[in-house]
């Protein structure tokens, strides 16, 4: 799986109908609600998009035939093997009618095109983990951490007795890093997910 680095347009014309494609990296609902309130056009005919978040999705046709707009956009998405990915194509009717076959190209093969030149980067799921030691193994773990490629450290906070450390880890080196501090620190530190 794959997810956008950054925010991709791209615009074309189908039709005297102008189609504007825009990819946006989401990491959840409410990003999406945020997203689509931000890039949706109301002078526009139409704000029809898609996103795929895991195995979470959903798509809108705004007004469009049903089956013409927000499922050939989430086949676009998945067809570039995306996640975390949201894709509005807003439409400005020109006049003539495409039919629903040519909603289906235009709406599919807009965001497609947008897509695929779209900088993509291989999505790594992480866990959190939580881990409270004592100064004296801190050093010790911590550079053992660094040593895990992946591992994003968000928040280290000491206290009298020692530190808590929170960082995000590769989902299938979890167990083995919890396993690691386990036994550099003889089973003193606290490890939470």
């Amino acid at each position: 799986m794959y997810t956008l680095d950054r925010i991709e347009r791209f615009e074309q014309d189908v039709r005297k109908s102008c189609f504007l494609a825009i990819a946006c990296p989401v990491e959840s609902e409410a990003e999406v609600k945020q997203y689509l309130a931000e890039v949706s056009d109301l002078s526009a005919s139409h704000n029809c998009w898609a996103y795929r978040i895991g195995q979470a999705y959903r798509f809108s046709d705004d007004g469009e035939p049903s089956g013409t707009a927000g499922k050939p956009i989430l086949q676009a998405i998945d067809g570039q093997a995306l996640d975390r990915t949201l894709v509005v194509v807003t439409r400005w009717f020109g006049g003539i009618l495409l039919g629903s076959g040519g909603l289906i190209r235009a709406y599919g093969g807009t965001a497609a095109l947008c897509l695929r030149a779209a900088a993509k980067t291989e999505y790594v799921e992480r866990v959190t983990l939580g881990v409270s030691l004592g100064f004296s193994d801190l050093a010790l773990v911590k550079a053992r951490l660094g040593s895990f490629a992946g591992l994003v450290m968000d928040d280290e906070t000491y206290h009298d007795t020692g530190a808590r450390l929170v960082f995000r880890v590769p989902a299938e080196k979890a167990e083995e890093v919890g396993r690691m501090i386990v036994d550099l620190t003889s089973g003193r530190a606290e490890i939470d997910a």
